[in-house]
């Protein structure tokens, strides 16, 4: 994988950071693609920074189309080697970002959309330290037979289009009973005539959701 990633950011206004919400986006997008979430997520979340760092990977052919790891097969042992060879790089951006700011682990937030959301829950269960929150949008579980490894505990939000034809709405339903398995709290809604995006409605929940974490999580 490639070393040190960035993208675009948000700062909080006038006032030194006390979270960071990292917005991962999906296969084929960039981090301009969810950054522009922070921007409706604001009023809400005002003394939060937000970053949405591009992945490390070009996608041959792709015109400047960024992946977290390649999707050839498309089936869960891809997944689940994908989400672990990206891990690393991951992470250690979240650490550096948290250097940043001066922030706690606790006070992280992860939000992915799609191949992001593969990323947000595989990396955000595996934290030594638990995030406070981690919100997914369309996306899926790699690897639900490894959850007995991950130690970390942060509530979870999964929120899918009913009619998403990238990725069926079913997966959403498979996810949450196999998280809820391994003993996380899960709390889900599935978004009417909804495809493979992220509505109005959905960004409230989203942002609602991490407020709430956060503010169960102050900071000392």
């Amino acid at each position: 994988m490639a070393g040190r990633l960035d993208g675009p950011r948000i700062e909080p206004r006038g006032r030194a950071a006390s979270a960071l919400v990292v917005l991962l986006h999906g296969y084929g997008a960039n981090g301009d693609d969810l950054i522009a979430l922070a921007h409706g997520w604001q009023p809400l979340l005002q003394d939060v920074a937000f970053v949405a760092p591009n992945a490390p990977e070009m996608i041959p052919g792709g015109f400047g189309a960024l992946q977290w790891f390649p999707l050839t097969l498309r089936d869960p042992t891809e997944y689940w080697r994908g989400v672990q060879a990206a891990q690393p790089a991951l992470d250690r951006f979240l650490d550096g970002e948290l250097v940043r700011y001066r922030l706690p682990p606790e006070r992280l937030a992860l939000v992915g959309f799609s191949q992001g959301t593969m990323m947000a829950l595989h990396v955000g269960l595996r934290r030594a330290a638990a995030p406070a929150a981690i919100v997914g949008y369309s996306g899926l579980l790699a690897g639900p037979e490894h959850l007995g490894g991950t130690s970390a505990r942060p509530p979870i939000m999964l929120i899918h289009g009913e009619v998403d034809d990238l990725i069926p709405a079913d997966i959403l339903h498979i996810a949450r009973e196999q998280l809820a398995h391994a003993g996380l709290l899960v709390e889900w809604h599935i978004r009417e005539r909804l495809g493979h995006g992220i509505d109005d409605a959905g960004q409230r929940m989203g942002a609602h959701f991490i407020a709430g974490a956060l503010r169960g999580r102050q900071r000392a």
